[in-house]
């Protein structure tokens, strides 16, 4: 089948979204024809407004109200999540066409199923959601592009936020799942210390709201210059801002997937989370951790010592960030 009109129900959270990308590259040349469309979280909606690839965008309002607006719209949808939700909202819809992973009990909502190949555990998620639609025979042999380029309008208004020109090295200190994902502010702020000290590089603090008061402390701690942009941008403006970094520096999060997509130099640090499946996809980047017995443990809080962190010190970050400049 060649649909005419394809909807693909994104992922939920920003990393995932960047993983995906090359899957939607997959689906773009299996239907060149086709008007492909996505329907996705309002916190992730605009990346795809950076995406060539995409010809239409929906941003969810909920099950019932998805329902109402797909419904007779499409010949197909893809279903990248692995939610019973999500299979039961293209199910209620009637389109056609359903496909996605026979994950959560929601097979018999799906008209095309492939199971998760075991093969697919363990490696980045870039391929798991690639083996989905090679299990419904499409052609996923072209090597992963999960890249992004910001559009100028983005970066423009990142250059505004920013207010100065640079060399601008960023922080992204907080990490939405919890605080076992986080590197020690003291640490980052020495790391930013030196760097800026060597480069001249100013620091743009990122992160959201919620981060404000750990971004206020790390700056408290510099004696070079610092913006602290927690909770100031939309998702377009920290796209924006990250295109103007000439490094960042970051626990395994949404900016760190979005910045190696834009081809900027990532140092990330990780501990409780498993970097064989969400490292950054970049040839930019340095991954940083340590051996420890307990990781990675998927946990939201350490329940010990937090050793995984904890024996990754600030001179070994700042290295791995002059290197990457170095090299750029």
């Amino acid at each position: 089948m060649s649909p005419e009109a394809l909807l693909v129900r994104a992922p939920n959270w920003v990393g995932d979204v960047v993983l995906s990308l090359a899957a939607l590259r997959d689906l773009r040349r299996s239907f060149p024809k086709a008007r492909l469309e996505v329907l996705a979280r309002p916190w992730v909606a605009d990346i795809y407004r950076a995406l060539p690839e995409v010809d239409g965008l929906r941003v969810s309002g909920g099950l019932r109200a998805d329902v109402k607006a797909i419904r007779g719209r499409y010949d197909a949808a893809v279903v990248l999540p692995n939610s019973f939700a999500t299979a039961l909202l293209v199910w209620a819809a009637d389109i056609p066409e359903r496909w996605g992973y026979a994950t959560d009990g929601r097979g018999p909502l799906l008209t095309r199923r492939p199971r998760v190949p075991p093969d697919v555990r363990g490696r980045s998620q870039v391929y798991y959601y690639r083996a989905m639609l090679a299990g419904l025979g499409l052609d996923t042999s072209p090597p992963p592009d999960v890249s992004m380029r910001c559009p100028p309008a983005f970066r423009a208004r990142g250059e505004e936020i920013l207010g100065a020109p640079g060399p601008w090295l960023g922080l992204n200190p907080g990490a939405f799942f919890g605080t076992a994902k986080r590197w020690y502010p003291e640490r980052y702020a020495a790391v930013a210390d030196f760097v800026g000290r060597r480069t001249g590089a100013k620091v743009a603090i990122l992160g959201g709201i919620a981060d404000r008061p750990l971004g206020e402390e790390i700056a408290a701690g510099l004696r070079v210059p610092a913006r602290v942009l927690c909770g100031e941008t939309t998702l377009t403006e920290l796209l924006g801002v990250l295109s103007h970094l000439r490094a960042l520096v970051t626990n395994d999060s949404g900016p760190m997937h979005l910045a190696a997509a834009l081809g900027v130099p990532v140092v990330a640090v990780f501990g409780s989370t498993d970097w064989r499946e969400t490292a950054p996809v970049s040839d930019r980047a340095r991954l940083l951790r340590v051996e420890v017995e307990c990781a990675p443990c998927l946990l939201r809080e350490c329940p010990i010592d937090h050793r995984c962190m904890r024996r990754i010190p600030a001179d070994r970050v700042a290295e791995a960030v002059l290197e990457v400049l170095s090299e750029s």
